[in-house]
């Protein structure tokens, strides 16, 4: 644990979440500047040294989460620094405990964590709950696997591929200009997304007192906001970044996760759905789930890595309709440890000419 510097959310960052590239897993080659470990940033790092910095924030909020507290439960407001608090010191065992288990136990695999025992209880619960009905305990939701042909990774992936309108279609646009809302709190503001064929992507958010701006250029990500100058984004930014780039992602999935498989059905909402789960070199796993009937994608869910556990990013799509003659989701909805989000889209030109260096980092301004 350590001292966390804590500051209102940048007009980047609001940028960032609209564009739903908090904190994720994406594709080989998305570049970013070696990291700073966190003894390097932060004061008075113990368990976690050696750590990305980066990584620090994501793993306090997954303890946070965990337990179900806020960050003043371990920290001393003001002074993140100190150890005044029993509860930091507690933590700190708690790390060094799950990180001996997982070594001694699982081979170095991040196994057990904080929400093993925590489930979001300040107090892990130690025995299973007694029987308080006559009634049956519910059984567990499960998707059921439809009649006809084994299901396989390639029949998914082609079924999906389909459903979008066929990689004739796919192939046909080439770029792609959204505008709608960000909807998030009961509050709203309007976004812009432009997307370019192979990876590129920007987002513009409009927050009434200047524009910021989330951005893949081909290789890696930036934010940045009217009046304050572009930074490139951490790895886990990026990686987020330009996955959600990808404008051909139907057509690359077996590309972008070497290694796909078939997982459990599931249910979401009420439709049975087919999942895979794909992994890659140096990124955890991603699951795909698609609905059984349609063949489209309903939810993502990818994971990032922090020393303590895998923080989780959900992604519902919703709302699909045909544009340019391919379908795609209007709506996503984005849900994490800390909040969630709405995008909804209200118009869409495809095929439009977009310059590449409308995705590029803008150069510092002269003073």
């Amino acid at each position: 644990m350590g001292h966390q510097r804590r500051r209102a959310m940048p007009a980047s960052l609001a940028a960032a979440v609209a564009a739903g590239l908090w904190l994720a897993p994406g594709p080989a080659g998305a570049q970013t500047p070696e990291p700073k470990t966190a003894e390097q940033v932060y004061k008075n790092i113990v368990e976690l040294k050696g750590t990305p910095a980066d990584r620090l924030m994501p793993a306090m909020q997954f303890i946070a989460a965990s337990l179900g507290v806020e960050c003043t439960f371990c920290h001393v407001q003001g002074r993140m620094d100190l150890d005044d608090k029993p509860q930091k010191k507690a933590a700190r065992a708690m790390i060094a405990m799950t990180m001996a288990i997982n070594k001694d136990s699982f081979h170095g695999r991040l196994e057990v964590t904080c929400y093993s025992c925590h489930r979001g209880a300040e107090r892990p619960v130690a025995a299973p709950p007694v029987l308080e009905s006559d009634a049956p305990p519910p059984a567990e939701a499960k998707g059921a696997a439809p009649a006809g042909a084994p299901i396989s990774v390639d029949l998914i992936v082609d079924r999906y591929v389909a459903a979008l309108g066929g990689a004739g279609a796919i192939h046909a646009v080439t770029s792609r200009s959204m505008k709608g809302a960000i909807l998030a709190g009961g509050n709203q503001m309007p976004i812009e997304v432009i997307a370019k064929a192979p990876n590129k992507r920007i987002a513009i958010t409009h927050m009434g007192d200047g524009e910021s701006y989330t951005a893949f250029d081909g290789t890696a990500g930036w934010m940045g906001s009217k009046g304050r100058p572009a930074r490139d984004m951490t790895a886990a930014e990026s990686g987020a970044s330009g996955l959600d780039a990808e404008f051909y992602l139907a057509l690359r999935l077996k590309d972008i996760f070497p290694q796909l498989h078939v997982g459990h059905p599931e249910t979401i909402g009420g439709a049975d759905c087919q999942t895979l789960i794909g992994a890659g070199p140096d990124h955890p796993p991603v699951r795909l789930y698609f609905d059984a009937k349609t063949g489209l994608l309903v939810r993502m869910v990818r994971f990032a890595e922090t020393p303590v556990g895998r923080m989780p990013t959900q992604i519902d799509y919703a709302d699909y309709r045909e544009t340019g003659g391919v379908k795609i989701p209007f709506r996503w909805t984005l849900s994490r440890l800390n909040g969630r989000f709405t995008i909804q889209i209200t118009e869409v030109e495809s095929n439009i000419a977009v310059d590449d260096a409308r995705f590029a980092k803008p150069a510092p301004e002269a003073k």
